[in-house]
């Protein structure tokens, strides 16, 4: 897998806007989210449940960790949605086939209120009680895209 590069945050950049340092952390907190993420990354990446872990155990929010990924040149991979992974293809079956009619209805609902967000995908897959990826599965079945990562990725 290739590095992020300047290339690629440009073409980021055109797509989504993050200040800095979202959370205004301190250049203390920063100078160590900053070695946490050095830590945590491997070969010029960084999984996406590597990030959450880092947030989660340093208090720092997702999108913070986010940047800094970014900051480092860091390429995210192994999204727990299946977001920019490589070997996805789109789904040709049927939106209420082994996904779940309550799954499918659910999805559709945050479709349509424009809340297909990564946070809101993880919120319902809490409520359901199903993984994350089944949420995903089911966005797209309906040929639906997440937004708002909560790393920052989209």
């Amino acid at each position: 897998m290739r590095d992020f590069n300047d290339a690629d945050r440009m073409k980021k950049s055109r797509r989504i806007r993050l200040p800095d340092n979202p959370g205004n952390l301190t250049r203390e907190i920063l100078s160590r989210l900053q070695d946490a993420v050095k830590a945590a990354g491997k070969d010029g990446h960084i999984a996406c449940h590597a990030g959450w872990k880092l947030a989660k155990e340093t208090g720092i929010p997702r999108l913070d960790v986010g940047v800094m990924i970014d900051k480092l040149g860091l390429r995210v991979t192994d999204c727990q949605l299946g977001c920019f992974k490589v070997d996805k293809t789109p789904y040709t079956g049927s939106a209420t086939g082994s996904i779940g009619e309550e799954i499918a209805s659910r999805v559709l609902a945050l479709h349509d209120k424009g809340e297909l967000t990564c946070y809101n995908a993880f919120a319902l897959a809490r409520e359901l009680n199903v993984k994350p990826m089944s949420i995903a599965d089911a966005a797209n079945v309906q040929g639906y895209k997440f937004r708002q990562c909560q790393l920052g990725c989209f």
